[in-house]
């Protein structure tokens, strides 16, 4: 399976144990809807859970430590291309048709090579992010199950999930935190580990693909935000 269909995977699985307490209600009536004074909806932003843990942010921190040789090599390899497009842009009148023949082949070698190098870097990274989601999320649910049994909760909404049908939540259903501190409490990180400063599991921004070398851009390539 691809390293991107595992976050659907995830999310399919995330709804479908959010309605657990909602199923066991279910059966417990004898097929019939549980009767409205008897619900209790809470809601919650599973990704955001995720990845504030401590063992998110730790996560995080890992990921930037695995994959910072590689980003440094791409914008090593992006500023080199930047610099033999200005090289060929300012070099009109100066070179020989067969220099700057010779220069664009060279650039454009140097942007496939770095497109190929980016597009594995993308590969590598969304499959260590789908893997620290996977691990999180499927610890996280058993802590959901556990304290919506416990606390009579019918229905939790995951409010991270697209189509998710919440237009408006009150902070005094919003269970995310609560979830967060039973998390850090049942999946404690190891001793001496220092949880990464940010709330993403995500690797910093990579750098974008230059421009042909052939291009005469006014300015080098901007960094995907």
């Amino acid at each position: 399976m691809k390293a991107h269909q595992k976050p659907r995977k995830l999310w399919t699985l995330t709804l479908a144990l959010l309605f657990l307490p909602a199923a066991g209600a279910w059966a417990q009536t004898g097929g019939g809807a549980a009767p409205l004074g008897q619900i209790k909806i809470a809601i919650l932003n599973v990704r955001q859970a995720i990845v504030t843990t401590a063992e998110g942010k730790q996560a995080s921190a890992q990921l930037q430590s695995q994959f910072a040789a590689q980003q440094n090599d791409l914008q090593n390899m992006q500023k080199q291309i930047s610099e033999l497009q200005n090289r060929i842009a300012n070099s009109h009148g100066t070179l020989s048709d067969d220099e700057q023949s010779r220069l664009q082949r060279q650039g454009e070698l140097m942007t496939r090579q770095f497109q190929r190098k980016q597009d594995d870097l993308n590969e590598a990274v969304n499959a260590a992010q789908s893997d620290v989601i996977d691990n999180i999320g499927r610890k996280m649910l058993d802590v959901l199950d556990r304290y919506s049994r416990e606390n009579g909760y019918t229905v939790v909404l995951d409010t991270s999930a697209q189509g998710t049908p919440v237009v408006y939540g009150s902070s005094q259903i919003d269970i995310t935190q609560e979830i967060i501190r039973l998390y850090d409490q049942a999946y404690p990180i190891k001793a001496g580990a220092t949880p990464a400063p940010s709330s993403s599991a995500t690797p910093a921004a990579q750098p974008k693909a230059p421009a042909p070398a052939g291009a005469q851009p006014s300015t080098a390539p901007k960094k995907t935000p």
